[in-house]
């Protein structure tokens, strides 16, 4: 008597699943929150339904209030992140290059990291002023340690051995760089910028909650304000909406430029 054979799930019906399964608690969480805002007997100003915040989205995408004050934060979400990942890039470079540098600026990196942002939010925004400038800061400081920490351990990982190999073959300085760190490195500096990704968006709305006239953040003083807890939840998903967008991003960044990886394994 032969024993069953056993087929393997094929790759796209698991990531079917996966989605349906993703779809399903969706569906599920929404359910859960139609239900206590029914049942909790609270008003609408407290606890809204999804219904009631789905209302009040159509009325801010109808009125182009929500569209103008995403697309601000938009804006100060992707100028911090380019600015904070360029200035973590270069100096985790050098830090991660010469140990002199590292016990020299440990101190100032360790201490913007021990002093919450929210903090020192107040004194960017009266410093710099209440428009996109204080915003951009925000948002580069929130980005910069991640993604700095992360380049200085992607490039010291690289093996000692391949940098002999490359000093054997009598290769330059650029093309170490461009030939061996940076493809080694390339991985773990992606896995820092998924995580400045997200965190970009926390920084922006921190600026504009301590002081803005404008943004999602803007948005949410003005619902809380108001009692018009609605429009707080639309801007709320709103801005999930854009750290999952620029979560995306990346890991399509990753797809593209860590081809060789699967290679590899292969």
């Amino acid at each position: 008597m032969t024993s069953p054979t056993l087929h393997p799930i094929p790759h796209a019906a698991r990531r079917g699943n996966r989605h349906w399964l993703g779809l399903g608690s969706l569906l599920l969480g929404l359910f859960a929150w139609w239900l206590a805002a029914r049942l909790s007997g609270l008003p609408a100003f407290i606890l809204p339904s999804p219904l009631d915040v789905w209302t009040r989205f159509i009325e801010a995408v109808l009125d182009g209030s929500l569209f103008i004050h995403a697309g601000v934060t938009l804006l100060e979400i992707l100028l911090g992140l380019g600015m904070g990942v360029l200035l973590a890039t270069v100096l985790g470079y050098l830090v991660a290059r010469s140990r002199t540098l590292e016990r020299a600026l440990s101190p100032y990196l360790v201490a913007s990291q021990a002093v919450p942002l929210v903090a020192i939010a107040p004194l960017l925004v009266i410093w710099f002023g209440p428009g996109m400038s204080s915003k951009v800061l925000i948002c580069a400081l929130i980005v910069f340690f991640p993604v700095l920490v992360n380049t200085v351990v992607g490039v010291r990982a690289v093996p000692p051995a391949l940098h002999d190999l490359m000093g054997s073959l009598h290769a330059s300085r650029r093309d170490v760089l461009v030939k061996l760190e940076v493809p080694a490195a390339l991985p773990v500096f992606l896995g820092g910028l998924r995580i400045g990704a997200t965190l970009s968006v926390i920084g922006a709305v921190v600026g504009e909650l301590v002081g803005a006239d404008s943004g999602l953040g803007f948005l949410i003083n003005v619902g809380r304000g108001q009692y018009d807890t609605a429009l707080v939840f639309v801007a709320v998903f709103t801005l999930i909406a854009l750290a999952l967008m620029l979560y995306g991003i990346v890991i399509l960044l990753e797809k593209k430029f860590l081809k060789w990886q699967e290679n590899v394994e292969r």
